[in-house]
């Protein structure tokens, strides 16, 4: 009867654990983008948790049961869509919390596809054209304002003025692209930023068809990198966030091209969490990278 009652107690301890009520939103986000947003709009009214642990690439990331629970305590669970949390729909059927609010950051958001020979779905990294910000940043003030009605108007006011500062980085950005002297992306990773590259007239190049980060480039995709960045004068090869850059390593030792990062914000470090480093911050840091590696005026 003890061991029993040890096992049930070792099981209440883990899944039966209640939230403790601080008055606030409780709120679970998938990648940062949304949980930066989230933060910007709620303030000290909400409680916003990242379900990707810091520095997990987020095409790996696989939910695990205690993250069921997780999601079972909050109010609002925020994810950026079903193309690029294919996993969510399945897991929200673990959940418990008939009253969690499930908020679709990519509603309103017009998807590209993917491009490429082998590319078939959509692109789901809506969150590097500052204009579909806008459109995250105004869905996630409706769910805030709808749980809590009380505060609407602060959510509303807050989601307005951060969106004020995305029409501004956004602004600096044509701007300073306009006049660069390369227009293309030489990029040795996984290539995020087609939605960015639309947005501001630009064109990229990588080695990689899709975004499986187990998947690898062929030699002859490498060659063919290294040959375009020979030809065109670009003196600069740019990797991702969270992975090795070993292909971006080879080219940039084949041509002499120095090597940079360009964040594609999915998720950030435990390092840059703990700095609380803003979505906004990481864009800003992308625009000083191109910038220099374009060599725009």
């Amino acid at each position: 009867m003890k061991k029993i009652a040890g096992i049930l107690l070792l099981f209440c301890i883990g899944s039966c654990t209640m939230v403790q009520d601080t008055g606030k939103i409780e709120i679970i986000t998938t990648l940062f983008p949304i949980y930066d947003f989230a933060r910007q709009i709620g303030k000290e009214r909400v409680n916003v948790s990242l379900l990707l642990p810091p520095g997990v690439e987020a095409h790996t990331f696989e939910p695990k049961p205690a993250d069921v629970v997780r999601i079972s305590k909050v109010d609002i669970f925020i994810y950026t869509g079903k193309f690029m949390e294919p996993w969510a729909e399945g897991l929200l059927k673990g959940v418990s919390n008939k009253k969690l609010v499930v908020v679709d950051a990519s509603q309103g958001i017009k998807l590209i596809s993917e491009e490429g020979e082998y590319r078939k779905g959509k692109d789901p990294h809506i969150w590097l054209d500052l204009r579909n910000d806008q459109i995250m940043v105004d869905t996630i003030a409706r769910a805030f304002a709808n749980k809590d009605p009380a505060n609407s108007v602060f959510y509303f006011k807050n989601a307005e003025d951060y969106k004020v500062r995305l029409v501004d980085l956004d602004s600096r950005f044509k701007e300073t692209l306009a006049t660069c002297k390369h227009k293309t992306i030489i990029y040795g990773g996984h290539f995020a930023f087609g939605y960015f590259t639309k947005r501001y007239g630009l064109k990229h190049e990588s080695p990689y068809e899709g975004f499986a980060p187990n998947a690898e480039p062929s030699p002859k995709a490498i060659a063919r990198l290294i040959n375009r960045l020979k030809e065109s004068g670009i003196k600069y090869i740019y990797c991702e966030e969270l992975l090795d850059p070993k292909v971006s390593r080879v080219i940039s030792q084949a041509t002499g091209a120095k090597l940079e990062l360009l964040h594609g914000a999915h998720n950030i470090s435990k390092n840059e969490l703990n700095r609380r480093v803003t979505f906004i911050d990481i864009m800003e840091d992308n625009l000083k990278r191109l910038k220099i590696g374009l060599e725009c005026k």
